[in-house]
């Protein structure tokens, strides 16, 4: 029998492939079906199922894909109401793989048909349970995620409370726990880094999992300093749930090396949003003029989730040479389908046909007293709350990069700003996208709030440790 993790740093998303005697089982697929294609053939074995613990909100599932070219069953817990041909399993249904077999647990919370399943061996024991978003390691699904619901999310917390003590805990100490996400995701707020554990670990070290921990309680502390989820979220379940474009026309329809000439007529007439996915300091340093950035190399499809309002937004891309297939994919995992194709020979072909490129001007920390200190110019801070919460710069005004959209309102078009975030990934962002939105006088901090510490120049709020990651 085989369990093989595999680990998506960029959503902190871990998909599952486990194999008994030729047949083979997915967890929770990314939107891409290549991987579990090539393990299932590297090993002569047939996907049988595709296992989804629930309708996933923070990125598309491959479900749909994997099961039509693999035949395999797409399996969802009780209560799910797929719009697409699936076996919803019964609470307790035991599932035949191989020699092994997979048991559903029913563990509403997350969402009402969140589930988890446990793995038993072919001698009959029980291995490992694959929680989805139902226990985290350190932390538990939010409850606040579902795609329509018409519980709060204290109802679906005191769901969770009663599905973590009576199908979880009561598990095997020595279990071992596969997770759907660790740290960086927003379906929790304090997952450790750890991408796997033990029951017996948990029950001590997670604070969700305390022995005298009443409902009340729980439901306090799971609920307690939850931000709003990323807008793009309610979009991804809901296509989940009922069904998107396969993956193979989203990347033919995006393949396509476009001159400077091409690539500036789909621009506009389909008015395509050029996103630029090179490094912060190449895109400070010269990029197309309107052009926003989402470096490839960060959290790419989170920030563009984040921050793309309109899941049928036209995309073009300037990217590094053979990266531009990446970048597609990327952004499908988070229901960008219509990316229209890239610019053939990137920001050099840009250049040698139009002199014209827009920069970004970029100040140390030393010099940033100096320009706070005249014309008016106010500093910004884009990083999260709990980041801002920790240590900030006290005359910093902050503008949470997540929650672009919905706090406009508490900036001015005219006014001018210094952007920092903590190392300067985030900060180039929000000012393309602040400048495609019309700001026009914006600077951004080189090295962001780390090095703004470490010069000392400006007064800082009291450290405060902090063990949440909102």
């Amino acid at each position: 029998m085989k369990v093989i993790q595999m680990y998506t740093g960029c959503l902190a998303e871990a998909a599952y492939y486990i194999e008994s005697d030729g047949e083979a089982a997915v967890i929770d697929p990314l939107r891409e079906p290549g991987p579990y294609l090539e393990y299932a053939a590297q090993n002569g074995a047939r996907i049988k199922y595709v296992l989804e613990t629930h309708f996933h909100a923070d990125f598309v599932s491959g479900h749909l894909d994997l099961a039509k070219k693999t035949g395999a069953t797409i399996v969802y817990g009780p209560t799910a109401q797929p719009g697409f041909e699936a076996h919803v399993a019964a609470d307790g249904e035991i599932l035949q793989l191989g020699k092994a077999r997979i048991k559903v647990l029913h563990t509403p919370g997350h969402t009402m048909e969140s589930s988890c399943f446990l793995l038993i061996d072919e001698t009959g024991r029980e291995t490992a349970v694959f929680t989805g978003d139902t226990l985290f390691i350190g932390d538990v699904g939010r409850p606040d995620l579902a795609v329509k619901s018409d519980l709060s999310r204290e109802d679906l917390a005191g769901y969770l409370y009663d599905s973590l003590r009576n199908k979880i805990m009561p598990l095997p100490d020595d279990l071992t726990v596969y997770p759907g996400h660790g740290a960086g995701s927003a379906c929790g707020k304090k997952m450790a880094h750890e991408t796997q554990s033990t029951i017996g670990a948990q029950k001590q070290l997670n604070y969700a999992l305390r022995a005298d921990m009443t409902r009340e309680e729980f439901i306090r502390e799971v609920t307690e300093g939850l931000v709003a989820p990323p807008q793009y979220f309610p979009k991804n379940a809901v296509l989940n749930r009922m069904g998107y474009e396969s993956i193979d026309q989203v990347l033919e329809r995006g393949r396509h090396a476009l001159t400077v000439r091409e690539f500036l007529a789909v621009a506009e007439t389909k008015k395509a949003l050029v996103i630029d996915v090179r490094s912060e300091s190449e895109y400070v340093k010269g990029h197309i003029p309107g052009s926003v950035y989402i470096g490839i190399d960060g959290q790419f499809a989170f920030w563009a989730g984040a921050l793309i309002t309109d899941l049928q937004q036209p995309i073009l891309l300037v990217c590094p040479a053979g990266r531009e297939e990446e970048a597609m994919i990327r952004l499908a995992r988070v229901g960008y389908d219509h990316t229209l194709g890239y610019l053939n020979g990137g920001m050099e072909a840009w250049k040698q046909a139009y002199r014209q490129v827009e920069t970004v001007e970029n100040i140390t920390a030393h010099e940033v007293p100096a320009r706070l200190a005249v014309g008016g110019w106010k500093l910004l801070d884009v990083r999260r709350k709990s980041e801002y919460d920790t240590e900030h710069v006290l005359s910093a005004l902050h503008f949470p990069l997540e929650q672009m959209h919905s706090n406009l309102a508490l900036l001015s078009q005219q006014g001018r700003y210094v952007v920092h975030c903590a190392g300067g990934y985030r900060s180039v962002i929000a000012i393309s996208f602040l400048k495609n939105l019309g700001f026009k006088y914006l600077i951004n901090v080189e090295g962001g709030f780390q090095a703004i510490r470490k010069e000392q120049t400006l007064p800082l709020t009291t450290y405060v440790a902090q063990t949440t990651e909102l």
